[in-house]
């Protein structure tokens, strides 16, 4: 770096194109929560946007995190990629000491009136703790236990979340997963790696009786009980037709979808802004993805592309696996849908992973001086 400055210069703009496509979904998902949630937060609340001016209060620190960490060359974070990774594992544990249970499951710390989930820190940990190792111990992935010492941290850490939060864990294995497999040069070790993974999920899904529920509801999600959440999902998609009852307008959102503002709010921009509301969400998704590939293959270096290529695995496999469950072409599972759904701890962090490609962006081999 011809600049040892932590801070990138003021005169290196960010790429507005991909700051545009963040800020309105953003904006919508603020939306779609008054949307989703208006009827439940009256009823509970009396304030018919208290889920909403939550989730602006979260944007706005995102948005700061994004400022910041966009301003800081991403080179200084591969001092802290450890650190960071142990940190989240700590959480993590903590949150089977102190952590507090909703709908049955327990995810949360809770201090006062914070409360903060965090598997989602694991996801911005792994991100920048796989890119680090990936680019500098490419010559240890030649052998199969060189590739296990890599991989072994992460692997722990998803462990640790699998216990109660399954679907974070997939998500966490595809973002070290796309990283590694991009660089390593044993591809054939995804064969035997991916084959345990799936054991383990198998392990996992027999431990916990509820997991079961949800596989047998897949299939028949018309009589099990466990199917509930996604009938309600199915009929709020099918009457909402091609352009949608209009903004504000779903039926499903009073109270017949279980909190309809987190996993499966979706299913409401489907019943009030139809098939073409949707299929224009998943646009944007397509074009943020689409940049932030632009990104990775102009970066500087390669531990910013690999940082680019983690944020594009977080926000590709946990739109999908929410968009298949809510449309039932998964079984049921807890994951919201980024920068949409209503969740603090999930929209500050995926804003940060933003700053962090704003950061790459900023130092591309042909804007790096």
């Amino acid at each position: 770096m011809s600049d040892k400055s932590i801070f990138i210069s003021n005169k290196k703009t960010m790429d507005y194109q991909l700051f545009i496509y963040v800020f309105f979904l953003v904006g919508f998902g603020i939306l779609m929560v008054y949307s989703a949630s208006s009827f439940v937060s009256s009823r509970d609340y009396g304030k018919p946007a208290y889920y909403a001016i939550k989730q602006f209060g979260a944007a706005i620190i995102g948005f700061v995190g994004m400022y910041v960490v966009s301003r800081i060359r991403y080179q200084y974070f591969k001092y802290i990629t450890k650190i960071l990774l142990i940190l989240s594992g700590i959480l993590l544990l903590l949150v089977y000491v102190i952590g507090s249970a909703r709908n049955g499951s327990t995810r949360w710390i809770i201090l006062g009136p914070i409360s903060f989930q965090p598997s989602e820190f694991a996801k911005f940990s792994i991100i920048l703790y796989m890119a680090h190792i990936c680019s500098v111990r490419q010559k240890s992935m030649q052998t199969f236990v060189g590739t296990l010492k890599i991989l072994i941290y992460p692997m722990a850490i998803v462990l640790i979340i699998a216990i109660e939060n399954l679907s974070t864990a997939i998500i966490c294995v595809a973002i070290a997963g796309l990283i590694w497999i991009i660089v390593t040069p044993k591809p054939q070790y995804a064969f035997i790696l991916g084959g345990v993974a799936v054991l383990v999920i198998i392990v996992l899904i027999a431990a916990r009786g509820y997991r079961g529920d949800r596989i047998s509801a897949y299939f028949n999600p018309e009589t099990s009980d466990a199917g509930y959440q996604t009938m309600q999902s199915l009929y709020a998609i099918g009457t909402g037709g091609f352009f949608g009852k209009g903004l504000g307008q779903s039926a499903q959102k009073r109270g017949f979808i279980p909190e309809a503002q987190n996993d499966m709010i979706f299913a409401i921009v489907c019943e009030e802004l139809g098939v073409f509301g949707a299929a224009g969400i998943i646009a944007v998704y397509l074009m943020l993805l689409w940049r932030l590939k632009y990104i990775a293959d102009q970066a500087y270096d390669l531990f910013g592309s690999l940082i680019v290529v983690g944020v594009i695995a977080h926000l590709a496999s946990q739109t999908l696996l929410n968009m298949c469950v809510v449309t039932n072409i998964l079984p049921n599972t807890g994951v919201t849908l980024p920068f949409i759904s209503y969740g603090g701890t999930s929209l500050s962090i995926l804003l940060t992973e933003i700053g962090l490609v704003l950061s790459v962006s900023r130092q591309t081999s042909l804007n790096y001086r």
